[in-house]
């Protein structure tokens, strides 16, 4: 059947004045990428054949001989244009009004007003609403036009727009449209006929849409035949029995942009109160962007299967090393997919989400220790952000943790193989922080315990400074680190004397001291005999209040600590070089440059530098002279 024009005459239709303001925010504010243009109209397509498809059940003759959901892409270079066609429900001539008139009538201050009631969880989600994600599509052309005919009808129309002054509505010959379903033609802008290509095309279709629930076409120009880019359905939905671990490999390696293999899969469908699938993939090596200093996850958002956002904090960032996906129906959002808002489903959804891939690490920590280290040595520094910042699994990431300590030897030891461990009478967990693994076993705060037989965790990762400040206790013991406060080791055999350690320093020994606490009282708190040295003369420790020797360093490095507090210098009393400085209680000038020289050297073994290189240079002259004489 044809309609004229004289039974349904052409209609313009003139946008109110502040339209233009409108456009101009929906192409410059509401969306950063332009690819997403493409994203939106195909959305607008698999909604249009799933209304189709609801409708057909009461309905059935809507579907004629056509029962089969698509949507073509087709490209046409040479006139610059790209079409999206679906054979979903269509449109009427009053529905098409309606539908891409929105924006047009509602006015900027309405739709802002509508943004604002949807920010409070009650407004309509805008972008369920064809208006508003078809509008997306003047960020890359100039002409739009929108052929459309609703199943069932005989009437067909023509919507046609520049985005700027207004739009025209006129009926079409139904020779010319789609036998049900809608046709939308872009007259793209001359910087973006790269949307004419190939694969530009099939790489946002298969970024952004390649799991919607319609199969996706593609013809590379007007009247070639069309093949198949996606066939309309999500590996995530499907039974894990169903599931190969090729396709899964396959699929990591597609959303994570990575050629290894997972070390773990993580899918399942949580159903109840919020209903949503996850499929999250534990890498096996460090991704690149692993230490982005924004420390952004990377799990994709998908509301039926549609791809939303990159961008949403679907787990707690120490997890930001998994990639994955999750797909819900619940989630609220406004006004485009890329401004996700910020919701008890969202916060439920990270939630089952974060426990479901601990649980599943857990569960690799206790099957195979070897698949876990391995993991561990990936992406253990990530995970003790989470004893810092995620309060409510502190305990269960302490026991999930391993590290490095003085009786671990190669290997790692968790905070239960130490507590199980501990001396008769100790009631604290020791542990050093430093730059590497190598500095800390020379550290001569380690002496002590080691003679004791004491164990000393040795942390090397920046996170260890914090995480340990913030965890109270593991199994009622504390933290302590061993370059703060003083040691008590007296209390504690030598492992080779098998006889407490002498409490008291040598009435020499102990004079020196005092001299020395007198003579550097403006560079040091205390100057002090030590329990925890050995072989070594001096260290310097932290006072018990404030901050240890690591973390000082790194919050002053940060500029977050203007000025550190001033250490405690411990001299070993019973090493031979103390004992002869202390000896000479005649030489007043040996014993004022050996105080500064001895403090220089735990600065140096600390890491650090002389506080002043040139006297330290001039002081260390005159006492190799005296010694040369």
């Amino acid at each position: 059947m044809t309609t004229t024009t004289e039974e349904h005459p052409a209609e313009s239709h003139v946008f109110e004045a502040d339209v233009a303001r409108l456009l101009h925010m929906m192409v410059h504010s509401v969306y950063s990428d332009k690819d997403v243009f493409l994203r939106e109209l195909i959305s607008n397509a698999a909604d249009a054949c799933e209304k189709l498809r609801y409708e057909a059940i009461a309905t059935p003759a809507l579907l004629a001989s056509d029962p089969d959901s698509r949507i073509v892409l087709t490209l046409d270079e040479e006139g610059g244009r790209v079409v999206v066609e679906d054979n979903g429900i269509g449109m009427s001539r009053d529905e098409m009004i309606e539908a891409l008139g929105t924006i047009a009538r509602s006015g900027t201050r309405a739709f802002m007003e509508r943004i604002e009631a949807n920010k409070q969880g009650e407004g309509a989600q805008l972008i369920g609403q064809f208006g508003v994600g078809f509008y997306s599509c003047f960020m890359v052309a100039d002409r739009v036009d929108v052929v459309s005919r609703r199943a069932g009808a005989d009437h067909a129309w023509l919507w046609s727009s520049d985005g700027k002054g207004g739009y025209s509505v006129s009926p079409i010959d139904v020779s010319e449209a789609p036998a049900r379903g809608t046709r939308i033609t872009l007259h793209l802008m001359d910087d973006a006929k790269s949307y004419t290509s190939r694969w530009t095309i099939e790489r946002i279709v298969k970024e952004q849409s390649g799991h919607v629930p319609v199969p996706i076409r593609i013809a590379e120009k007007p009247g070639s035949e069309a093949t198949q880019l996606t066939d309309g359905t999500a590996l995530w939905t499907k039974s894990k029995n169903d599931i190969t671990s090729e396709e899964y490999t396959d699929f990591y390696r597609g959303i994570s942009g990575q050629y290894d293999e997972p070390a773990l899969t993580v899918h399942f469908r949580a159903e109840g109160r919020h209903e949503y699938s996850a499929l999250a993939f534990v890498p096996n090596s460090q991704p690149f962007d692993l230490f982005d200093p924004d420390r952004k996850g990377r799990m994709k958002l998908y509301v039926k299967r549609v791809f939303i956002t990159d961008e949403a904090e679907l787990l707690p960032r120490y997890l930001r090393f998994v990639r994955g996906l999750v797909d819900t129906a619940d989630l609220p959002l406004n006004v485009s997919r890329e401004m996700i808002q910020e919701s008890a489903i969202l916060a439920s959804i990270r939630k089952g989400v974060a426990n479901r891939i601990i649980t599943a690490i857990e569960k690799l920590s206790e099957n195979d220790s070897d698949a876990f280290l391995k993991l561990w040595e990936a992406f253990g520094s990530l995970i003790k952000e989470g004893i810092y910042e995620d309060f409510e699994r502190r305990t269960q990431l302490m026991a999930l943790s391993r590290f490095r300590t003085t009786a671990s030897g190669e290997g790692y030891r968790s905070l239960a193989d130490y507590v199980k461990d501990l001396k008769d009478g100790q009631q604290a967990i020791y542990y050093l922080v430093g730059d590497s693994l190598e500095q800390l076993k020379a550290s001569p705060q380690l002496e002590g315990f080691r003679a004791r037989g004491i164990e000393v965790l040795l942390l090397t990762d920046s996170v260890d400074s914090f995480w340990v400040t913030n965890a109270p206790e593991f199994e009622g013991k504390t933290f302590k680190s061993i370059t703060q406060g003083s040691a008590d080791l007296a209390q504690f055999s030598k492992v080779e004397q098998g006889a407490p350690a002498s409490e008291t320093a040598p009435v020499e020994v102990q004079a020196f001291i005092d001299f020395a606490k007198e003579k550097l009282a403006d560079q040091v708190s205390d100057v002090r005999a030590s329990d925890r040295l050995i072989e070594s003369a001096v260290c310097l420790v932290a006072p018990e209040q404030g901050y240890d020797r690591q973390l000082e360093k790194i919050l002053q490095g940060a500029g977050r600590l203007q000025a550190g507090a001033k250490p405690i210098l411990e001299i070993n009393g019973d090493h031979p070089v103390v004992k002869a400085i202390a000896a000479r209680s005649d030489q007043p000038s040996l014993r004022d440059d050996a105080a500064f020289l001895l403090l220089d050297q735990a600065r140096v073994l600390d890491g650090d530098k002389p506080a002043d290189p040139r006297a330290f240079a001039e002081r260390l002259a005159r006492l190799m002279e005296k010694a040369l004489q």
